[in-house]
């Protein structure tokens, strides 16, 4: 089966996914539309692309058979859902939605029409939940009782100029973004490692100093005034889970913004910066070499032109010793990668999911569970660190 894929939002990810899906063997044909018909002009021209449309709702109108969309992270829930209701696959950046409300009507559309939804969760591809994976099945870890799971990116690391590129004028309302409601980075980690969900939270927020009218509560949307925030969540296995959302932090985020710590009783794995250890009783085995990923080809200067300088890195970042490229389409064999080598598995699970007819490793359940923590850690920093109860919408079925 070859299926037709709509873009919907031509920003940064963008060239990377229309050049990826362009390529693939099960894909005939990519399309674009953005809120400004200009801009999805101009990437159309450059990237190839033939068709694009003036809106959204005239994308769903078409027969394309998928969209996969990459619009500002508080509009993914009532998009996937305009979608499904209107009877396409879909692909969503994260985060799955900043609604529990919207995030239970996208699993009840995925079940009433059987439609495929996968959230692009990068982190469920990263070196260090690929190696993990491999060391828990292996029975290395033991039981894994505690874990940690963190997204750093410090505001001044690219993310001013990300915000001003997408909120425009007013992008100080925007740029207040929650931490906690952008959680999947850092909770995806872990649980893409254990398999488990998150039970329940407690959160606590800090306000911010900086002064400079981000995370001010008179100019957020969100009347938000958080810029950092750690969570402590109780697993279904009993286990711990700590989350670190962070935006004003010393830290070098545009070598690593999200890491990984996972304590077994037989093995543990700590990975820092530049540094990544395996853990036994025994000793510490130093596996940075395995964490690091090749360069990836095929974006050039002009199309990271609206991507901050900081950020760059992570969109050419290709893949790693731990990787199974073998399981890859040979198509995208050069092309550009990103994100600790996640775009071209991100680009092909989803793919093969539709035309296969077959669930993808993020799926609705999946993504509901790397994504409702974070919502109700939010909730719970709002009412000062008290206890929630995260509802949880089961596994995904068989």
């Amino acid at each position: 089966m070859s299926i037709s894929i709509g873009v919907v939002g031509a920003g940064q990810f963008a060239p990377s996914f229309l050049r990826l899906w362009s390529a693939h063997p099960d894909v005939n044909d990519v399309r674009l539309t953005d809120v400004l018909p200009e801009r999805a002009k101009e990437m159309a021209e450059k990237q190839g692309i033939s068709i694009t449309y003036q809106s959204f709702e005239e994308m769903l109108a078409s027969d394309v058979d998928a969209v996969a969309i990459f619009t500002q992270r508080w509009l993914h829930g009532e998009m996937a859902i305009q979608a499904l209701e209107g009877g396409k696959h879909v692909y969503s950046t994260v985060p799955m939605a900043i609604q529990a409300d919207q995030i239970a009507r996208i699993i009840e559309l995925v079940k009433e029409t059987g439609l495929t939804y996968m959230m692009g969760e990068t982190a469920f591809y990263y070196p260090s939940s690929v190696y993990c994976r491999q060391r828990l099945a292996a029975g290395e870890f033991g039981r894994v009782f505690y874990s940690e799971g963190d997204y750093m990116h410090d505001m001044d690391l690219g993310f001013y100029a990300a915000y001003q590129y997408s909120g425009g004028e007013d992008w100080k309302k925007t740029a207040s973004f929650p931490p906690m409601l952008y959680p999947t980075h850092a909770v995806g980690n872990v649980l893409s490692v254990t398999g488990q969900h998150a039970t329940h939270v407690s959160c606590i927020g800090v306000q911010d100093d900086r002064g400079d009218g981000v995370f001010d509560k008179e100019i957020s949307q969100f009347d938000n005034d958080f810029s950092n925030a750690t969570a402590l969540f109780k697993l279904a296995d009993g286990g711990i889970m700590r989350t670190n959302e962070m935006r004003r932090v010393g830290y070098p985020s545009r070598i690593r913004g999200s890491r990984l710590r996972m304590f077994g009783t037989e093995g543990s794995f700590e990975q820092l910066a530049t540094t990544t250890v395996w853990q036994t009783k025994e000793g510490v085995e130093d596996i940075s070499n395995l964490m690091e990923t090749e360069p990836s080809g095929s974006l050039n200067d002009e199309d990271l032109a609206k991507v901050d300088p900081a950020l760059r890195n992570e969109f050419r970042s290709g893949l790693s010793p731990v990787h199974d490229r073998s399981r890859l389409p040979d198509e995208f064999d050069g092309l550009h990668n990103g994100h600790e080598g996640s775009h071209h598995f991100l680009a092909d699970d989803f793919v093969r999911a539709v035309a296969d007819k077959t669930l993808p490793p993020v799926n609705a359940w999946v993504s509901a569970r790397y994504t409702l923590p974070g919502i109700y850690a939010h909730q719970s920093a709002l009412q000062g660190g008290v206890q929630l109860e995260i509802p949880d919408h089961g596994d995904a079925p068989a």
